[in-house]
């Protein structure tokens, strides 16, 4: 555990997040320089495929090839055609708490949205949300309840499992056949959920905080530990199995499985997460290492 020979594929960014892999590329969006970028994987060549002012997250495709993009601070999913054309699929402010945050596209083309709850870079009192459902046609909903920033989604056949980043832990919901989420559950509590309070309360008492997240072809995840502590891989239940330690100044706060077997393990690293240090500092990597088991 924690041994795996890791290997630096760009250096130079803001701050990483929603690494994606697809079609023979990784897709990565970079916070501040407001750009989403395709990655070579073998050279780590970069190219600028859509600039997104808002500060882009969270990826994801529809069936027609389209791709769908968080648009951060303004709360919207922006729509970019196979042909590069960029519109607004929707606005969801009217269910966001703070920044807008990951999604998941299912294969019908509905995306399921988190959103941070509160205004963290202005170290606002942590609250709970919901997760927003964003139709094909752009229709907006929300979905499940009392989420502790709701981060990284996977599905898992009709399972959509999600982060809690200030929950220190998974949750999951039945994904009904009209795309409503039921039967919202735990799928593994990795630290004990600490009380509510204000961020200065609640961070150091975290244990461990489920940032960006990935699932493999054994039904674990690889998740980045939002508050410093290393990329774990996690089975149903919670129970840490591995772990990869990074540099000590460097932190991972999302990690993807791709490659063109599935065994190459993404990791978007940064010093820190916090905004006034990230802006114009150009320190963030992204590192990749092998792992055993392949992407889901």
């Amino acid at each position: 555990m924690g041994a795996r020979e890791l290997r630096t594929l760009v250096e130079g960014g803001s701050f990483f997040e929603g690494p994606r892999w697809h079609e023979g590329r990784w897709f990565v969006s970079d916070f501040y320089t407001g750009t989403v970028r395709t990655v070579d994987p073998a050279t780590g060549a970069q190219e600028v495929v859509m600039e997104v002012p808002g500060q882009p997250s969270g990826l994801g495709w529809m069936p027609d090839g389209s791709m769908l993009v968080v648009s951060m601070n303004d709360h919207t999913l922006l729509r970019r055609s196979p042909s590069g054309e960029v519109t607004v699929h929707a606005d969801v402010t009217e269910y966001c708490g703070g920044h807008l945050n990951d999604l998941i596209v299912d294969g019908q083309g509905r995306a399921y949205v988190g959103n941070f709850g509160f205004d963290l870079m202005e170290m606002a009192d942590p609250a709970p949300t919901t997760l927003v459902r964003v139709d094909p046609d752009g229709t907006a909903r929300p979905e499940g309840q009392d989420l502790w920033f709701p981060n990284a989604m996977m599905i898992d056949g009709d399972t959509l499992i999600v982060a809690e980043t200030f929950g220190g832990g998974f949750s999951a919901f039945t994904i009904a056949a009209d795309g409503s989420l039921t039967d919202q559950r735990v799928w593994g509590q990795i630290a004990p959920r600490v009380a509510p309070g204000s961020v200065a309360e609640m961070l150091p008492n975290l244990g461990y905080a489920p940032d960006g997240a990935t699932l493999d072809a054994e039904g674990h995840i690889w998740a980045a530990d939002g508050i410093g502590g290393p990329t774990c891989r996690i089975a149903p239940g919670g129970e840490i199995v591995d772990e990869i330690e990074l540099p000590e100044d460097l932190a991972v706060f999302a990690c993807q499985l791709g490659g063109e077997d599935g065994h190459t393990l993404l990791l978007c690293a940064a010093p820190d997460f916090l905004e006034v240090n990230r802006r114009d500092a150009r320190e963030a990597v992204l590192l990749t290492t092998t792992v055993e088991v392949p992407a889901a």
